[in-house]
């Protein structure tokens, strides 16, 4: 077993009903170099959101979960917060996405997602619950937290992990190397993204069994 499938399996053993992202006939529509996926979901606001709001900036993807102790340590490490806070310094769209179903034992409502958001300092544009998993279906998210980086012109540029410590130790995640800020830096910079896909880590998202 590949440490990052045990990363998957010891999440596994810390909450209940984490299963595989999608069955065989689901395949994701998002590719990179091509453009991303439109989307319309409802944030905890009831709002519903879409790529074409945003048309025009870059967008941030970030899948999350109320459970993972690896999603847990990307907040209480200050990481996720602080990128989250210097992304929207930039004009950067950051949507955190809840794909858990219903059906799970970890699955928030909207009112009681945004407490849980604002409780670990979470700090995105909007938080997206997709209960039913289109969104996540959609764009293939694996886990808690797989992100999606989307250039303003629309078109994917990353796909992958947050970063490479592989870690649910806040202190391990403080010291990594963020991918996704090298390939935000990348693209303000109008770059090439240099590393547009890692592999992601961490729990399954829940979505229905």
């Amino acid at each position: 077993m590949s440490r990052r499938m045990f990363l998957l399996a010891g999440a596994a053993a810390c909450a209940d009903a984490w299963t595989p992202v999608a069955s065989a006939d689901q395949s994701p529509m998002a590719k990179l170099g091509k453009p991303a996926p439109a989307f319309k979901v409802a944030d905890t606001g009831g709002r519903q959101r879409t790529l074409a709001e945003f048309r025009g900036k870059p967008v941030v993807l970030e899948w999350t979960s109320s459970s993972c102790p690896f999603a847990a340590a990307q907040y209480e490490s200050g990481r996720m917060p602080e990128l989250q806070r210097w992304a929207a310094a930039k004009g950067i769209v950051w949507l955190s996405v809840l794909s858990t179903h219903p059906s799970r034992g970890d699955y928030l409502a909207p009112a009681q997602a945004d407490a849980f958001n604002r409780r670990r300092g979470g700090a995105p544009t909007a938080l997206l619950i997709d209960s039913d998993g289109t969104m996540g279906h959609t764009y293939g998210a694996m886990t808690a937290d797989h992100v999606f980086v989307i250039a303003a012109n629309g078109t994917l540029v990353y796909a992958g992990g947050i970063d490479d410590s592989e870690s649910r130790d806040p202190k391990e995640v403080a010291a990594s190397h963020n991918h996704v800020r090298a390939a935000l830096d990348d693209l303000l910079a109008r770059r090439p993204i240099k590393v547009p896909s890692t592999e992601p880590f961490g729990c399954a998202v829940s979505y229905a069994g």
